[in-house]
């Protein structure tokens, strides 16, 4: 599925696009993840992105700007009929901490299937506490990602190999 999304949203990118990942709990083998897509696309320039957003919107996707994030667009695409979920972008300029932060957490958690056997575990408890509140969950989850997203950047600049 994130290969066909990724196909399907590359070319509106056109030259702006330098790399474009599958991050987030889909992308990391063994760990249990809602059916949405998070891909992060890394382009040249984040201010340009606003002159394609006609084209993200003809393709299905909202446009939330930075929804909070400065630095960042995101977009959502939703099913036209149920309303679910389908994908989010979570675009950033490449030279972006963001991008380093998201990339090395899935390739640490790939390189190490215990620690994602345990990133598991505390999906799962924190969606037993927090179930109907996204917000919750997520503060929830956020101390342990923090902190292994730091053990990770650590990882990927001493060599850690990536998975992408």
């Amino acid at each position: 599925m994130a290969a066909r999304e990724m196909e399907r949203v590359s070319p509106v990118f056109g030259e702006q696009l330098v790399a474009l990942h599958h991050v987030g709990s889909t992308a990391i083998p063994g760990v249990k993840a809602k059916a949405i897509l998070d891909l992060l696309p890394v382009v040249r320039d984040i201010e340009a992105m606003e002159a394609l957003r006609p084209e993200f919107e003809a393709l299905g996707y909202a446009w939330w700007h930075d929804f909070g994030m400065p630095g960042r667009r995101y977009l959502t695409l939703d099913h036209p009929q149920t309303g679910r979920r389908l994908a989010q972008l979570h675009c950033f300029q490449q030279d972006s901490l963001h991008v380093d932060r998201h990339v090395a957490f899935r390739d640490y958690l790939i390189a190490k299937p215990e620690l994602a056997r345990e990133y598991g575990r505390i999906k799962a408890h924190c969606a037993a506490l927090h179930g109907d509140d996204a917000n919750a969950y997520t503060a929830c989850k956020n101390p342990w990602i923090r902190q292994v997203e730091f053990e990770a950047v650590k990882w990927m600049h001493a060599g850690g190999k990536s998975a992408s």
